[in-house]
């Protein structure tokens, strides 16, 4: 990935820090506040700390004019460009460059502690921001030239998904339609499957019995006939007569 070194953003701003001399390190036990002529600052002014790609600035500029002190810049933190003292949070040691190779070291202090907080919390944003740059970029090397995995499906290649057993929901079965082809209830005290009465209350009549009674005389009076309660009655004697004397004069009749 290429980086923008033109493009210059703004981490920290402080408007009032001090600078003073100090003494070379007598030992490896590290830097003292204390050793120093606190009360003897070698310049004062404001504090800025800016980034151009990786590499932070830490600029010291007068607070009126603006114009450039000494700059210090940091590739690593934390590291040798910029290091706490061993007695206090408010005090550093940097180191600052010229720009022609030359180099020294100075002792910077805060005056309110929060300040001192601020200052070392951007320098550990931006180089976390740097680290994980990093990280991205080796992933995205390794991403390029390892060989890409193939998922799609060959010609003729099938899956087969297996489904366990699904329960049906109570309720969940087709119910008849009402009045969609169903049988009409049977009538109040009938039978199912029963034979309608005729109307009218009429009964039927069974099939007349053949006349075995023997003739009668010639000259002998007809007896009167009797009321029958069958109202059929009477056309069934009179068709059955008819149909003998028929047979008796030997002509055939057509019905």
């Amino acid at each position: 990935m290429a980086e923008d070194n033109s493009y210059e953003s703004m981490l920290c701003v402080k408007p009032e820090v001090h600078v003073y001399r100090i003494p070379p390190r007598a030992s490896n036990r590290g830097y003292r506040a204390a050793d120093w002529k606190l009360d003897e600052p070698a310049w004062s002014g404001r504090l800025k700390i800016t980034a151009k790609g990786k590499i932070a600035f830490i600029k010291l500029e007068d607070r009126n004019t603006g114009e450039l002190y000494a700059q210090a810049p940091v590739e690593q933190y934390p590291g040798s460009v910029v290091e706490s003292v061993a007695d206090s949070s408010r005090y550093f040691v940097i180191r600052i460059e010229d720009g022609t190779g030359r180099h020294a070291f100075i002792g910077l202090g805060f005056a309110d502690r929060g300040d001192s907080f601020d200052f070392n919390v951007a320098l550990q944003d931006h180089f976390k921001w740097v680290k994980q740059e990093g990280d991205l970029a080796k992933l995205e090397a390794s991403q390029s030239t390892a060989p890409k995995l193939d998922l799609s499906f060959k010609e003729g290649q099938t899956i087969k998904i297996s489904i366990g057993n699904i329960k049906k929901k109570d309720g969940c079965g087709a119910k008849p339609r009402p009045g969609g082809g169903a049988l009409l209830p049977p009538p109040p005290g009938g039978k199912p499957g029963g034979v309608l009465p005729p109307p009218g209350g009429l009964q039927t009549v069974s099939a007349p019995q053949p006349n075995t009674a023997p003739l009668l005389e010639l000259g002998s009076p007809v007896p009167a006939a009797q009321p029958s309660s069958d109202m059929w009655g009477d056309f069934t004697s009179a068709g059955s007569n008819s149909s003998k004397d028929a047979a008796n004069s030997g002509w055939v009749q057509f019905s």
